[in-house]
């Protein structure tokens, strides 16, 4: 069974609620059929329609939320006529278990849907992105790739956090995380080497339940001879199948070479450190790639005991 079998079959027990506002799209439409005739949760479609009368607890929710952003009804009632807050707002509620959007609208619409609505998890303040990068049985987690252009050391332990957590649910296995640099163990100096081991201190402090280690250069973290050579002793160099990158630039040109040159496929991008599942589309995506971010965020969302 591959990789995405697995994530199909899981997301199929996990019996979810799906909202996709974005209903008029074609793509959205036919993602969403597929996703009926796999049995990867129930669909909802929304169209323009849906936002333009708000239910009361929808507006509550977000003046509740954000009383300084929305001080009357109306102020709610505006920002909820956008299809991301209303159905984001769904999730918030409790009528859908994940929200899937931004096949139409920028990447920062999504975030602020989420941040309006559902807000981060606890012990988080920002919300990362993440690429799974998949070739044959080979998973690996690529943070953070879509949000935040550079991080301070505290995101970047944040990033990690949620990466870590979300990677037991999507993936099934255990987060083995390594902060990537130039510099490994000292190696090189400077600002953004001394950035990298910053967060390896504030994570620390939270005491998670996972190994992590840096600073490591890719091939460290990634390749046991050379982890023998650059980082004896590490129980992440060599092993490592979550990769913390030091800013979005790293991340992004990252991610794009493994999957372009080294004919990985990557599914995202997926938001982390959200309170409930509110995912993020490309707006080149397909409706292969909707059906797969669909899939993620189900299982984002916990599978049923």
């Amino acid at each position: 069974m591959t990789f995405r079998d697995a994530l199909y079959e899981r997301a199929r027990r996990a019996r979810r609620r799906i909202v996709l506002p974005e209903g008029e799209d074609a793509r959205v439409r036919a993602a969403a059929a597929r996703i009926d005739a796999l049995a990867l949760g129930s669909v909802q479609l929304l169209d323009r329609t849906a936002p333009r009368s708000p239910p009361p607890e929808m507006v509550r929710l977000l003046r509740v939320r954000h009383p300084d952003k929305f001080p009357g009804d109306a102020a709610a009632a505006t920002a909820l006529a956008h299809p991301l807050t209303y159905g984001a707002a769904l999730v918030a509620l409790g009528r859908a278990d994940v929200m899937v959007g931004g096949a139409t609208f920028p990447s920062g619409d999504t975030i602020r849907a989420a941040l309006r609505t559902v807000g981060t998890a606890p012990g988080i303040t920002t919300v990362s992105g993440a690429f799974y990068m998949v070739k044959d049985d080979v998973v690996l987690t690529f943070t953070d790739c879509a949000v935040v252009p550079e991080p301070t050391s505290a995101q970047l332990a944040e990033a990690a956090l949620a990466a870590a957590h979300d990677r037991r649910r999507i993936v099934g296995d255990e987060p083995v995380v390594a902060f990537l640099s130039y510099s490994t163990k000292g190696s090189a100096t400077g600002p953004r080497v001394e950035r990298v081991r910053r967060a390896l201190e504030l994570l620390a402090a939270r005491r998670p339940d996972f190994p992590f280690d840096g600073e490591f250069q890719t091939d460290t973290a990634l390749v046991l001879d050379v982890a023998a050579r650059k980082a004896p002793g590490s129980a992440v160099a060599g092993r490592a199948n979550v990769l913390v990158f030091p800013d979005l630039d790293s991340g992004n040109i990252g991610y794009k070479l493994v999957q372009r040159l080294g004919g990985w496929d990557a599914i995202g991008p997926i938001l982390q450190g959200l309170a409930r599942p509110v995912a993020d589309l490309s707006r080149g995506a397909s409706a292969d790639d909707i059906v797969d971010t669909v899939a993620v965020a189900v299982l984002q969302a916990g599978e049923q005991p």
